[in-house]
């Protein structure tokens, strides 16, 4: 966030901070798409210019002509080094014991700060331009902001700022939760250290030391290219460019074709950005929580907190079913919403794609335990998974539900355990939401107009921002009311949820071994 005082000039850090640079190329870094728009648009105002002075190339001393151009490139460089020298002796870093900060701008001084309380989680991301000089970006995700960015670090700083940051916040932390009486602990975890962190601190030999990671998923590059191929958009996409071309023949003009050439680019651009963010997806977990590398062109290294884990779901497009493949997404605390197709990537995707076992495998990573006995187990996934009706013992929509959902209402479900809530739906695209008690913000009964005509209700759960459905419509009134004062209460004394030591030890990894992420 920027910080700014009330009297409209910047704030600075209150506290005795040691400021740190930037590498030097990253003005050039950051304003590459400038300047090359900039030179663009210079080539392109004096584009006349140049043709008449080709026009005259019989007449011209060449010689001069070069001269004058090479002049002008070395002026334009000049100005470019010259901007990229002032814009890095204003750019600077600190981590401080309250918040990190960052300093930035010629003319307009900004200064930017994440407090350590609001710190979600920390990414190390690897653009494409960044590699070619061996320099990372540091991402650091707060809650209800937009973050703060430090571009670009070398990697092995990048990494180590990183772990530093991830020691404050849990030293700041572990403080608060020794200073408050636990009672008074809130439920909501973006406010406080998760139960049994208290007592952990890490210190200089815990960001030194190597952290073990135990890995989990692998995703083939030729089962995220069938994702891809067995996807309805392509499929669609294939489709659509064969009825223009098939138009174009039969108007004999290529007009229905090259007048959708900007929506096609742009969905072509869509299923390149799942390619290029899906690939080599890699999970591990380590003592950080659970960590996700992915990326082709930009690669990005996320550690995901489960106590950041506010709901999963797993979902099965109809192409995917012959192949038993499955997706597994998260709603996670301080990512937001998603509004691309590649931001699933972006900390909310837990498997791109994988087989029905390793999805439940990257469920059990954040729900280790479906509140369920563990005869019936079976009996619930399979009846959250592909059953129908009440499977499982899910509440079902009743008959009247067909007028309004012909196709999928016998998917509609809902089911409350002790640990958590299940919503299931989609008959042609099957999903399935989980959501645990302690993540459960409020539950709402809706109820539109032709709903109440057929006597129907839809039952809603609100939590953090994220691609997880939430909601499941078209249900029995007093079967809704049942599940919300069940949930309710469930929720309400949930209070207590798996310390970090219990998920370490249930992970098989060390404790202690080193930092302990927000």
């Amino acid at each position: 966030m920027n910080a700014t005082a009330p009297g409209g000039e910047p704030e600075v850090a209150t506290e005795d901070v040691e400021w740190r640079r930037l590498h030097k190329i990253t003005p050039l870094l950051n304003a590459w798409k400038a300047i090359a728009a900039i030179f663009g648009v210079l080539v392109y105002q004096n584009y006349q210019f140049v043709t008449e002075l080709w026009e005259q190339r019989d007449t011209l001393d060449w010689g001069l002509v070069g001269l004058i151009a090479a002049g002008g490139l070395l002026l334009f460089a000049l100005l470019v080094v010259g901007y990229s020298a002032l814009a890095w002796r204003r750019m600077r870093y600190a981590v401080g014991e309250d918040a990190v900060y960052f300093h930035r701008g010629i003319l307009f001084r900004n200064q930017s700060y994440a407090r350590l309380n609001r710190i979600q989680a920390v990414d190390v991301v690897r653009p494409l331009l960044g590699r070619v000089f061996g320099l990372s970006r540091l991402k650091i995700e707060t809650a209800g902001g937009s973050g703060l960015g430090l571009a670009y670090l070398r990697d092995a700083e990048a990494e180590r700022v990183r772990r530093e940051v991830l020691a404050r916040v849990q030293e700041r932390r572990a403080s608060r939760a020794d200073e408050a009486p636990e009672a008074d602990a809130p439920a909501d975890e973006t406010a406080a250290a998760p139960a049994g962190d208290a007592g952990r601190t890490a210190g200089p030999d815990a960001l030194a030391a190597d952290e073990p990671e135990l890995p989990i998923h692998a995703v083939p590059t030729g089962w995220l290219l069938g994702s891809l191929v067995r996807s309805g958009s392509l499929i669609f996409f294939i489709v659509l460019v064969v009825a223009l071309i098939a138009a174009a023949i039969a108007v004999g003009s290529p007009a229905p074709l090259f007048g959708t050439i900007p929506g096609l680019i742009g969905w072509v651009a869509a299923l390149w950005s799942r390619f290029n963010a899906g690939f080599n997806f890699r999970s591990s977990v380590s003592v950080d929580g659970i960590r996700l590398r992915h990326g082709l062109l930009e690669q990005r290294t996320q550690t995901l907190p489960p106590g950041r884990v506010h709901a999963v779901q797993l979902k099965q497009p109809l192409l995917w079913r012959r192949k038993g493949w499955w997706q597994v997404t998260a709603s996670v605390a301080g990512y937001g919403d998603v509004a691309h197709a590649s931001d699933l990537f972006r900390g909310n995707s837990l498997l791109p794609v994988g087989s029905q076992g390793e999805a439940l495998t990257a469920l059990w990573l954040v729900m280790p335990d479906l509140g369920v006995p563990e005869s019936d187990v079976r009996t619930v996934i399979d009846g959250a998974l592909t059953g129908t009706g009440t499977d499982g013992g899910f509440y079902a929509s009743p008959r009247a539900a067909r007028w309004l959902d012909p196709i999928s209402w016998r998917r509609n479900g809902l089911l409350v355990t002790e640990r958590g809530i299940i919503l299931r739906g989609g008959r042609l695209s099957r999903w399935v939401s989980i959501i645990p008690h302690p993540r459960t913000q409020s539950l709402a009964i809706l109820r539109g107009p032709l709903q109440r005509a057929l006597g129907l209700n839809s039952f809603h759960v609100a939590g953090v921002m994220g691609p997880v459905r939430l909601q499941v419509s078209h249900l029995d009134p007093a079967q809704v009311l049942a599940a919300l004062d069940g949930a309710a209460t469930l929720a309400l004394r949930a209070r207590t949820q798996e310390s970090t030591e219990d998920w370490l030890q249930r992970m098989g990894l060390p404790l202690g071994a080193g930092t302990i992420g927000p």
